[in-house]
């Protein structure tokens, strides 16, 4: 299936993705949109021929959960609507804890990494096949950007990859821009990885741009693509020509012009890219990368083969531990797990914190207006001692609430304003004395 070059399709660029020329499709998010009501723009796309694919963000396919059906109708069902002849997902848990750690389940709020442990992958696969089993189109799964890395990995980036598609036939997103992000924060060079996954199974590419602060490297998708990215693209292009190439952009948009320019360049990176490897060595690529995994995958934890479909129950709850010890350490300030970096984790920590910040801000605008230059600060102390649990409407909710309850904002008519906003939304008054000892309380759990 060919997709040619395409770009990610935003609300706020919807204008200047229908003005641009030589578009062979577009990515939406699939949480941003409404089946029954699909944006006019998109609608216009469709009747010009444009291929839809929906990418979703909070299935948690690496999570130790088997997904929510719900979910899974929901992405089927955006996926007919759009006449996508993909779905795509990521390699990735949103949330942890719950009834499998008899334990409060926590929302990330965000993309985060599985361990590449046979434990992990025995679990993603057999969630990818639930997946596969309610979906009316193919699923092709993303690797995500990480700050951080999970101690005593058994495999790397392109082994659990290669081992992810041998087991279930998925097939793959590959974001070369993320593949440069672990570059810089984990030393993974994208040469390996690219040399070690199946390329054949590769259904289109991601390609964004992000910042290095620090020593460490941010996959903004508000940035221009950088070289060290197009190296990935021109690396990856050397080895195979991928059916589809797509350009993200999540915020701080460009001009139309820059937006177009932007384009040329990805799409001239793949036209000029191909060296002699590409067509003629991907399949060997493969094999090389499956050979090496086999015999390792025969015998692994005590003796049970890693091959076989069917389903280890202590695999979850093993998986399922360890992610929600990581989660609680991230978002409600419980210790580091052993064999994390605690510095890595504080970035992790803050990177998470000032995402909730900025999806609450678009989600509920009226708050950064209300609040002005103190909603950010104000945001960000809540955040620390209040995990999200329940998505970011609700979040903003509690925020505000929070706010209220002790007594803010300090500005009288800003306060008169937030209180109006949050009356409108969650109820006729702020919770009274005793709720908010009882909510407290709760909240100390977590924290516990």
């Amino acid at each position: 299936m060919e997709l040619g070059i395409g770009i990610g399709w935003r609300p706020e660029i919807a204008d200047a993705v229908e003005g641009l020329s030589g578009l062979d499709w577009v990515e939406v998010v699939a949480e941003n949109i409404c089946p029954g009501h699909l944006p006019a723009s998109l609608t216009r796309l469709r009747s010009r021929g444009i291929k839809i694919v929906p990418h979703g963000v909070s299935l948690g396919l690496g999570g130790a959960d088997r997904p929510s059906e719900q979910k899974l109708g929901d992405l089927a069902e955006r996926a007919v609507a759009l006449d996508s002849p993909l779905v795509t997902e990521h390699i990735a848990f949103v949330r942890a804890g719950g009834v499998l750690t008899a334990s409060p389940q926590l929302e990330a709020g965000h993309l985060l990494p599985v361990p590449r442990t046979w434990d992990a992958l025995k679990v993603l696969c057999e969630n990818v096949r639930i997946a596969q089993d309610l979906l009316p189109v193919p699923l092709a799964l993303e690797n995500i950007a990480a700050l951080i890395s999970w101690p005593d990995e058994e495999l790397t980036e392109g082994q659990f990859l290669a081992e992810l598609v041998e087991r279930t036939g998925v097939g793959l997103l590959i974001d070369v821009a993320n593949l440069h992000t672990n570059h810089v924060n984990r030393g993974e060079d994208p040469a390996k990885a690219l040399d070690e996954l199946p390329v054949e199974a590769i259904r289109y590419v991601h390609v964004a741009g992000g910042v290095e602060r620090d020593g460490v490297w941010h996959d903004t998708h508000a940035h221009p693509v950088t070289e060290p990215v197009l190296r990935v693209l021109r690396e990856l292009r050397s080895r195979v020509a991928p059916p589809g190439v797509l350009l993200e952009r999540d915020d701080d948009f460009p001009p139309p012009g820059e937006l177009a320019a932007e384009l040329e360049t990805v799409r001239a990176t793949v036209v000029n890219g191909a060296g002699p490897a590409a067509r003629a060595d991907g399949d060997a690529h493969t094999t090389r990368a499956g050979d090496g995994l086999r015999a390792a995958a025969e015998t692994t934890d005590g003796g049970v083969r890693a091959t076989g479909r069917e389903e280890d129950p202590g695999a979850r709850e093993r998986v399922g531990i360890a992610q929600a010890s990581l989660l609680s350490a991230l978002v409600a300030g419980t210790p580091a797990p052993e064999g994390f970096d605690p510095q890595r984790l504080r970035v992790q920590s803050r990177a998470l914190a000032a995402k909730r910040a900025d999806v609450v801000a678009k989600v509920a605008p009226e708050l950064p207006e209300i609040l002005g230059t103190d909603y950010r600060p104000a945001f960000l102390a809540y955040a620390k001692c209040r995990p999200m649990q329940a998505g970011y409407r609700r979040d903003a909710l509690d925020f505000a609430e929070q706010l209220l309850v002790t007594g803010q904002p300090a500005d009288e008519t800003a306060r008169r304003l937030l209180t109006r906003w949050w009356e409108e939304r969650a109820g006729t008054h702020p919770p009274r004395r005793t709720a908010r000892i009882v909510r407290a309380a709760r909240a100390a759990l977590v924290r516990r």
